[in-house]
């Protein structure tokens, strides 16, 4: 790829500026692992060229984490330090803007206790509630992005030397991101806009089921709630500045009904979540709830993982993405589900994306009520496949096709 440290620059800008769509006077912390060092130093540059206040860090480091798990005390994963509930709910309350740099190994935490991942997501969850609710609802600009990492590169590309992983993995991210040629602004702006033409259709019918079914055995109804929209590609934060929360994105996507998903669910790309690989997922749901899970590899993790609270164990998105989309057509399976859920249909377990007309005002209480999951967890798994068949079924009964053989009707 020609002049690829110059394609560096365009994607962090690119992240900084439609990304998260910094403000001038405002402050940005940045969440990265040491080792991307490198970028989050080229994003902070562009942060501070583009008028921000002030960039802060926040540094990770797989190996540190793991270490962690490993050999820490066991009451260490049963709280959160109050210094780090206060930073996160003081700059949401600011207005500040957040970049997270997700660049982790996905085998990281293989071998580790189950429970203390457990434990240490609950005590979190729990901590971390003002935030989490603020982030999902939109409150502050917010991105998710990835860069290579060694660990991570080495498991996509076995066969590669390290270096060459790492260079075939940075090709492969910048042109999932639309950097790889051209005005990488501009491509990614017309990218939201065809985004937005499916997100008009879907909203445009206003359908209350959808109806799955594939060869890998997915055989699904999902209902969605009164007053539900569907997005994609940008938002709109509390303080009216559109921004760009993942990037790559393929996805429309709305929440379902809580209690109304009944079926079978297979998974159709591996699932990485708390350092460890999952795959073979299939979950029975009965009125919107997991009542079996199974899978042929981290089932434990996946029983802890839907086992966090109650919520858990249900649905908060629902998501489509085309079979035949840029980064399902690379062939490259990533293990990271930034990636590989926008290369599949998805759904994600837990928390739902408060995507019901008049959120803003509704409480908790009141949006569970509507049909709106509340967990302190959000955990997306693939779904697609090149035979996928959803049907959409309107409130008079019509049926209408939304995907046939993998990709949209429409």
């Amino acid at each position: 790829m020609a002049n690829l440290e110059q394609l560096k620059k365009d994607y962090a800008e690119l992240v900084v500026k439609l990304g998260v769509n910094i403000q001038k006077g405002q402050r940005l912390l940045i969440t990265s692992e040491v080792e991307c060092a490198d970028f989050a130093r080229l994003c902070a540059e562009a942060a501070y060229d583009a008028g921000c206040k002030e960039v802060l860090l926040n540094w990770r480091d797989d190996e540190l984490t793991r270490m962690k798990y490993l050999k820490a005390a066991d009451e260490v994963f049963d709280s959160v330090d109050p210094w780090i509930v206060q930073r996160n709910n003081s700059l949401v309350d600011e207005g500040a803007a957040f970049l997270n740099i997700y660049a982790e190994d996905p085998e990281s935490l293989n071998g580790v206790d189950p429970d203390r991942i457990r434990r240490a997501q609950i005590s979190s969850g729990k901590a971390l509630e003002y935030y989490r609710d603020k982030m999902m609802s939109s409150a502050c600009p917010w991105c998710v992005c990835s860069v290579p990492s060694r660990a991570w590169s080495r498991l996509v590309f076995p066969e590669l030397s390290e270096e060459d992983a790492m260079t075939r993995m940075w090709e492969e991210i910048l042109a999932c991101c639309r950097v790889d040629g051209g005005d990488a602004i501009k491509n990614w702006n017309d990218h939201s806009d065809e985004l937005m033409k499916h997100v008009d259709i879907l909203n445009e019918h206003n359908f209350k089921t959808l109806r799955y079914k594939n060869s890998a055995g997915t055989d699904l109804t999902v209902d969605l709630p009164e007053g539900h929209f569907w997005a994609g590609g940008s938002e709109k934060s509390g303080n009216g500045v559109i921004f760009s929360p993942n990037m790559p994105t393929e996805e429309v996507f709305t929440l379902p009904d809580r209690n109304s998903m009944n079926g079978t669910i297979v998974s159709t790309k591996p699932l990485s979540h708390n350092g460890t690989v999952i795959d073979g997922i299939v979950f029975k749901v009965e009125n919107g709830k997991i009542v079996e899970a199974h899978a042929d590899k981290g089932e434990d993790i996946l029983k802890d993982a839907i086992s966090v609270d109650e919520g858990a164990s249900y649905f908060g998105e629902v998501a489509l993405v085309p079979y035949d989309s840029p980064i399902s057509n690379s062939g490259v399976l990533f293990y990271n589900t930034l990636f590989d859920e926008n290369a599949s249909c998805h759904f994600a377990f837990g928390e739902a994306y408060p995507q019901i007309k008049g959120a803003e005002n509704m409480t908790k209480e009141e949006l569970k009520a509507r049909g709106a999951n509340i967990s302190m967890t959000h955990v997306d798994f693939m779904v697609g496949s090149e035979d996928l068949e959803i049907t959409g079924i309107t409130h008079d009964g019509k049926e209408v096709p939304v995907f046939v053989k993998g990709n949209f009707a429409f």
